[in-house]
């Protein structure tokens, strides 16, 4: 399928489309909050794809290589839009507070809590703890110090931890 989509076969080219459509917008929508937008940096990305075909080299997986795609076009119009702001201050090694997720909690409600984030937390949250890159990945890709990745993902952290203690509180009504 992947060799008639690089010969510009439509149809070879529509079913990757469709196979990867969902997982693709679900990838986008991690990062930009607006639905809409997320489905333009998709369908950017999708024209990247058969684009590049041809440069993808069969090691590894194909959804992995169109995911990379996905996550740099929403880090690309992201920065487009300016929406990213890095907050450099200097990781510093506090103890982490555990707040665990409870099982009720679902899928859009953990997705709206992460879109409440601000942009530079919520790319760098994303990357390491849904995607899996690591921090030297994370600094390459967006071009910013592994100090500043780790530091982002902290604060991306606590300020998440905050708002699940504080939604605990308002559950549970109890200070």
């Amino acid at each position: 399928m992947i060799s008639k989509a690089v010969s510009n076969n439509r149809e070879a080219q529509q079913l990757i489309y469709e196979k990867y459509a969902s997982k693709m917008l679900s990838v986008c929508r991690q990062y930009v909050k607006d639905l809409q937008f997320a489905e333009d940096v998709m369908i950017n990305g999708f024209v990247k794809v058969f684009k590049h075909l041809k440069t993808f080299e069969h090691q590894g997986s194909f959804e992995g290589w169109i995911r990379r795609i996905m996550i740099r076009e929403s880090i690309s119009f992201l920065r487009k839009k300016q929406f990213v702001v890095f907050d450099n201050e200097l990781f510093d090694n506090e103890a982490n507070e555990n707040v665990s997720i409870s099982s009720n909690m679902d899928v859009e409600h953990i997705q709206k809590l992460i879109d409440e984030l601000p942009e530079g937390y919520k790319m760098v949250f994303v990357m390491y703890a849904v995607e899996g890159y690591k921090h030297s990945e994370i600094a390459e890709m967006l071009k910013i110090s592994e100090g500043t990745s780790k530091s982002q993902l902290f604060k991306a952290r606590k300020m998440l931890q905050e708002k699940l203690k504080e939604q605990n509180i308002l559950s549970y009504g109890t200070h």
